[in-house]
């Protein structure tokens, strides 16, 4: 039987022959909670009677959502996460170190054909390497926590191709923008999305971990590409590939196939307060903003840093906007320093903030004020999603955020790019 790439991996780790529509007990490879709400899935296991992570070295707490602690309460929350982590003897990163989705792969805990399950909607960011990896609840996590198994109905899956090449200015976000708001918020529920074609093949491997992470806005369980050569030199001195990667058969089933030519794709934003109320950049341009950001785990990485200095070089942030910049992980800060993009950033007028997610998460770090229209790399723009819900956020990509930001107002970005 032909299978999809989700079939394949929830079958390896199930030891059944599964199929869509199947439930399946299946073992995990990495489990991961976050500072926000780890605190509810160590009372769960304690709850349960735990005393012991079943697979402690693939267990992996980070704080990165309200770092550094901008208040007693969320100090005493870390105190209370630490303490916890420290009696189940799982590993710990510490407030910025990095990004949650952005330090996994980083720092080699994901390899292709894992299964993953992380108590945050945006695990999917992992299928980029070509891993199933979705988010649960925090009781389930305390489950797979305690018992390395998780229960599991194997979806449907759709394929989407993309051919053509990108043009200049658009990128990765752009393409993920796009897709969202043709399939909408609700048009891959429950389904594994797998991404493919010539625009896929060129994409870096950070605009392939973009993409993957806003699998989710439209539903999905999981959003996966085929593990390539690009993949497997990105992993190269990262992780050992135990397994081999899963590649789905040809003859698979899927639910839908869908083909997309980007070739003339411009630049893509969302609108509020949904991400599939998308449209092209040439609808907003001219509409005013006062707050920017550029970081989350959707857009924080070199790549993202690279094209925001490239555009602000030599410029200033206008006057009347507030510009924050978050690097992912304390390994880019250290390599855009060496590469004196920090200095570029910092003489522009930017702000910048040790690793965390910043206002994505609404907690610190850049909250928009009343009235205000910010600009952001984050992947959701919902009403008080950036921590104030007398705000609106628009969506975009790291090359418009930038070139807006210089002008104070919605700005295609081709003028700033060599190629464009």
């Amino acid at each position: 039987m032909s299978r999809t790439i989700a079939e394949k991996i929830l079958s390896a780790k199930s030891g059944l022959d599964a199929k869509a529509g199947d439930l399946v007990l299946a073992e995990l490879d990495l489990m991961m909670g976050h500072d926000f709400n780890a605190a509810m899935t160590f009372q769960v296991l304690e709850e349960m009677g735990a005393t012991v992570a079943a697979k402690p070295e693939r267990t992996i707490i980070v704080f990165d959502h309200s770092v550094p602690a901008p208040n007693e309460s969320y100090a005493r929350l870390h105190q209370k996460v630490e303490a916890a982590a420290k009696r189940f003897g799982v590993r710990v990163y510490p407030p910025c170190e990095g990004i949650c989705h952005h330090l996994l792969p980083e720092r080699g805990h994901v390899r292709p054909g894992d299964l993953i399950i992380a108590s945050d909607s945006h695990t999917c960011t992992y299928g980029a390497l070509g891993a199933f990896a979705t988010g649960v609840g925090s009781t389930d996590l305390a489950v797979g926590i305690m018992t390395g198994k998780l229960w599991f109905k194997v979806p449907k899956s759709i394929r989407i191709h993309y051919s053509g090449q990108l043009p200049p200015a658009v990128s990765a976000k752009d393409l993920a923008l796009f897709t969202i708001g043709r399939l909408g918020a609700d048009g891959a529920n429950y389904l594994s999305v797998e991404y493919s074609g010539e625009a896929i093949d060129r994409l870096s491997m950070d605009g392939r971990l973009t993409l993957c992470n806003m699998s989710i806005e439209m539903g999905a369980k999981a959003g996966l590409i085929e593990p390539d050569q690009k993949t497997l030199d990105w992993l190269a001195g990262r992780v050992n590939i135990s397994q081999a990667p899963a590649r789905a058969d040809e003859g698979a089933a899927y639910e839908r196939i869908l083909d997309f030519d980007v070739s003339e794709l411009r630049p893509q934003i969302a609108r509020p307060h949904e991400v599939d109320n998308v449209c092209d950049i040439d609808e907003l341009l001219g509409l005013p903003i006062q707050s920017a950001f550029i970081g989350a785990c959707t857009n924080g990485r070199m790549e993202d840093l690279r094209v925001a200095a490239g555009i602000l070089a030599g410029k200033r942030v206008h006057p009347d906007v507030r510009l924050y910049i978050i690097p992912a992980s304390r390994r880019i800060w250290l390599q855009a320093a060496r590469e004196g993009l920090i200095s570029v950033l910092l003489e522009a007028g930017a702000i910048l903030e040790a690793s965390s997610c910043g206002p994505c998460a609404g907690i610190c770090g850049g909250v928009p004020g009343d009235g205000q229209t910010m600009l952001t790399t984050a992947n959701r723009n919902f009403k008080g999603r950036a921590g104030n819900s007398k705000s609106d956020i628009y969506l975009a990509s790291p090359a418009v955020v930038a070139a807006s930001a210089i002008h104070g107002q919605v700005t295609h970005p081709g003028r700033y790019l060599i190629k464009a």
